[in-house]
């Protein structure tokens, strides 16, 4: 029996833990470590569902104390289990891996993807922030107006009791509140409630997959970070982004959805110069010339954009997006800088608990404030941020109402967005329709 060490980030490692380790003779998984999401360590993967091969669950360790877990535990094999990172950094991993005498290793899509009796569309991108969310809401909008029942299935975020989030169901506001859902999660949920799909989250994606065949024909993968998909799609669309061109064959495991897909949508058209999108393409014409090409807008959506003329703003943005997803800015600067705002407000000199790190982390974030919220904490520390920063008013482009989770002290405007086929073409729909035999 081989010792293996999973590095996660509470998400595809709990997933790959269940799906290829869990009840095999072959190995024993001694620790996952974490990383990337903060206050995630320091807890168990509980033998409730590790299984009766761990009866003391296993722990979940800093990422940072890895030699020392290997050398103490005896390590065979690490496992490489999150996304949205540089090939580069993968390889610095591996080179941690291999100076301590252990195996790196990476599962790949038929180790880890589950077969479904439903149909499966799922939507993946090249980089955190490309706009899978619009996608996806694109999608279900169209699965609506066919009449095809559908469920949405979103990657994990189980940042708080494993036990109580194993298959979590979303229909209504009021399950957000009883699953105590930070902001990472409201702004994944939140859409899709609004529009009437459920959504399905959790830890044990086989569960949560057999409960969603149940109640729909079409089941709507809804990708995290870059990660490939759980489920084995029978539609693969991936969402690429012109603004961070060349990151589709940068990225781990970006290029992984980059050359599966049959469907690649080139998003953010409206924002990109001509030359990003035309090297996006030749990029795509060399490593998957058989992929359908749809040529879309990020279509910016403000109620009364007129009032953020001559006004100073302070601009909050997607947290992931701008965060790991390596984004400077998001949808709220490009809706300031269109509108005539007199600046942008720096938040970086009132900055709250937490928040400090986040930006020490992340040097390149100046002019926007990440809507950052992994607990209630934090989201106190990001209204007493938005509070103390001055400004006329706040542009927040989160896809969640964030005025109803924080109390400001000025006025609020929303940007929102969506997926616009450019030159009013319908070729998703008619992609979805040939899948359905429609």
């Amino acid at each position: 029996m081989r010792n293996v060490l999973i590095m996660g980030a509470a998400g595809r490692d709990f997933h790959n833990f269940n799906v290829f380790f869990r009840g095999n003779p072959t190995y024993r998984v001694v620790a996952f470590t974490a990383t990337q999401i903060p206050n995630i360590d320091g807890r168990q993967y509980p033998t409730e569902l590790a299984g009766p091969q761990y009866p003391n669950g296993i722990p979940i360790l800093p990422e940072a104390s890895l030699a020392n877990i290997v050398a103490e535990q005896q390590v065979d094999d690490i496992v490489f289990a999150y996304s949205d990172v540089s090939h580069e950094y993968v390889m610095h991993c591996a080179a941690r891996a291999a100076a301590t005498g252990a195996s790196f290793l990476l599962l790949g899509p038929d180790d880890v993807m589950l077969k479904s009796s439903s149909k499966v569309i799922a939507v993946s991108a090249v980089r955190t922030g490309a706009g899978k969310s619009q996608v996806t809401r694109a999608i279900a909008e169209i699965l609506k107006t066919l009449g095809v029942s559908h469920v949405a299935v979103r990657h994990p975020m189980p940042y708080g009791d494993l036990r109580k989030q194993e298959v979590q169901r979303f229909a209504t506001y009021d399950d957000l509140a009883k699953h105590e859902c930070t902001i990472e999660e409201r702004e994944e949920y939140e859409p899709h409630i609004e529009r009437g799909t459920t959504v399905y989250a959790g830890v044990d994606y086989e569960k949560i997959l057999r409960q969603a065949e149940a109640e729909a024909e079409v089941v709507l993968w809804d990708g995290g970070n870059n990660d490939f998909p759980f489920y084995r799609p029978d539609l693969d669309i991936l969402v690429a982004d012109p603004l961070r061109q060349g990151h589709e064959l940068a990225y781990w495991p970006g290029e992984v959805n980059f050359r599966m897909a049959g469907v690649i949508i080139i998003n953010k058209e409206d924002s990109a110069t001509r030359e990003q999108i035309e090297a996006l393409k030749v990029n795509i014409a060399a490593v998957n010339p058989g992929a359908t090409v749809i040529d879309a807008n990020s279509r910016l959506i403000i109620e009364d954009p007129g009032v953020l003329a001559g006004k100073t703003v302070l601009c909050i943005e997607d947290g992931p997006t701008v965060t790991h997803g390596g984004m400077p800015y998001g949808a709220t600067v490009v809706a300031a800088k269109r509108h005539g705002v007199a600046g942008m407000a720096d938040p970086r000199p009132y900055l709250a608990g937490s928040l400090k790190g986040v930006y020490a982390k992340y040097p390149h974030l100046t002019e926007t404030l990440p809507a950052m919220g992994y607990g209630q904490e934090q989201v106190r520390e990001l209204e007493a941020t938005v509070n103390a920063t001055p400004a006329d008013l706040v542009l927040f482009g989160t896809p969640i109402d964030l005025s109803r989770l924080i109390t400001v002290n000025k006025p609020m405007v929303r940007v929102g967005y969506d997926l616009e086929e450019v030159g009013g073409t319908h070729h998703l729909e008619d992609a979805i329709r040939k899948l359905l035999g429609k």
